[in-house]
């Protein structure tokens, strides 16, 4: 069995801790995991291999945190933009024999009840082998009205139901037999393929079309126009609603799906008070708030049921039963600012690289070089940058110069010279990046090549 992993989304909803460029699936939430390697670690008792299925920047998170795992049995499709999930697991389907059976997982749920949730897997698996779409069904805890629920008698699946108000949440509670829909899957790649040409035969025939002209040199990468020309829609939608193969394992697996702030509260360790547990946070005679930060001292006093979430570079205050509303500040956020994309520190292929300072004219980071990895060959038309190496060995190409920087000492890049950082030593190189011109932006960036097929 093969676990394809979407790896999708932006999280908005915990920002400021989850943005664009590192996703609440790649934040090591619990135990100095992600949600991410959780995934992988618990399905990798079934499953023999996992197959990822990403934009090029997640592509790199989760290459870097699957090492952390010594996963080395992985696949990985590149999807230039987002059609939803059933063009996404039709491209991963393609690439795989009729009869291989896949586990169809988010890479950014919670599940606490691994015991449980193994005993569903292999129930469901059993139903793939038949020939059925397998789809789980989550025991609802409350009345929920975030998500859609399926009406199921034992393993057959009655309806789908969008997301109700409270009113018919509460009744679908009261029936008994209505249950949250997971977004997990289990079926034979061959079988989905034949439903979804049966049910829509458009997603089928582009993304038949994307599949067979994308580059499949060492991992697949699909092409922009022919990802554009697929109709975006849900498996869901495209399939399990018009299916007459549809199964439902009922699944009492302790599930979250961490969808806000609120949730995450939920499933974090807490003091006896019931704050959030964390070294940096002093309570005094303050109740049953969610404290995230690790940068600096938060302290609070009398205070109850709030959010705190403090990062370098934002501050969210929220009462709790509010923070689905955090999207909304996203929303506004995104019109003038990259806060909502991008962290202080960003991770790269390479390495990562952190902003210590950012002015109109100039901007300072610290860059970290990974052993083995080099930058881009670049030039940029709008600034200078001056690079002092602060730790580490690097090989740098100005123009039509290559030569060895040390530690303390440092290079000068005019603008429009071509250049390159490489590290082709055993341990990190650490420098200080200096930018200085008109515009400064990442977009400033030119690459002429590229070791990661970066554009």
């Amino acid at each position: 069995m093969v676990n394809i992993i979407l790896c999708g989304g932006n999280g908005t909803r915990l920002w400021p801790i989850s943005r664009a460029l590192m996703p609440k699936q790649f934040v090591k939430l619990f135990d100095d995991k992600s949600l991410f390697q959780l995934t992988v670690k618990r399905n990798r008792v079934l499953c023999d291999s996992q197959y990822i299925i990403s934009n090029a920047e997640q592509y790199f998170l989760a290459l870097d945190q699957l090492e952390e795992l010594e996963e080395v049995n992985n696949q990985y499709l590149l999807e230039p933009i987002g059609r939803n999930t059933a063009p996404a697991i039709a491209l991963a389907c393609f690439s795989l024999a009729p009869e291989e059976i896949v586990l169809i997982t988010p890479s950014d749920h919670l599940i606490k009840n691994e015991v449980e949730y193994e005993r569903v897997l292999i129930q469901a698996k059993v139903l793939a082998e038949q020939d059925n779409l397998v789809t789980f069904g989550i025991n609802p805890s409350f009345a929920e009205t975030g998500f859609g629920y399926i009406e199921a008698d034992g393993y057959d699946v009655l309806a789908f139901h969008e997301k109700p108000d409270f009113t018919t949440a509460t009744s679908y509670i009261n029936a008994g037999n209505y249950y949250w829909n997971s977004g997990m899957f289990c079926f034979k790649a061959g079988v989905f393929l034949e439903e979804l040409k049966n049910c829509s035969p458009n997603i089928y025939n582009a993304s038949l079309i994307a599949f067979t002209n994308a580059n499949k040199e060492d991992i697949i990468r699909v092409k922009l126009d022919d990802m554009l020309a697929i109709d975006e829609d849900s498996i869901d939608y495209a399939v399990m609603e018009k299916s007459s193969k549809v199964k439902m394992v009922p699944s009492n697996i302790d599930w979250s799906d961490l969808g806000s702030f609120d949730a995450l509260y939920d499933e974090l360790p807490k003091d006896r008070d019931g704050n959030t547990l964390n070294e940096n946070y002093i309570s005094v005679d303050s109740k049953n708030n969610l404290v995230y930060g690790n940068d600096r001292k938060i302290a609070t006093v009398d205070i109850e049921d709030l959010i705190i979430i403090d990062t370098m570079d934002a501050l969210l205050l929220s009462k709790k039963g509010s923070s689905q509303k955090v999207k909304k500040i996203v929303k506004e956020i995104s019109k003038n600012s990259e806060l909502h994309n991008i962290h202080v520190t960003a991770h790269r292929p390479w390495g990562t690289y952190t902003v210590l300072e950012d002015n109109k004219n100039y901007k300072i980071k610290r860059l970290e070089v990974q052993p083995g990895k080099r930058l881009s060959l670049q030039k940029h038309y709008h600034r200078n940058e001056h690079w002092i190496v602060v730790s580490g060995t690097a090989t740098v190409t100005v123009a039509d110069k290559t030569f060895t920087l040390r530690a303390n000492e440092s290079t000068y890049i005019k603008m429009g010279d071509v250049h390159r950082l490489s590290n082709d030593g055993k341990m990190p190189v650490v420098l200080i990046e200096a930018q200085i011109g008109s515009y400064l932006g990442e977009d400033d960036i030119v690459r002429l090549q590229d070791d990661f097929k970066r554009e």
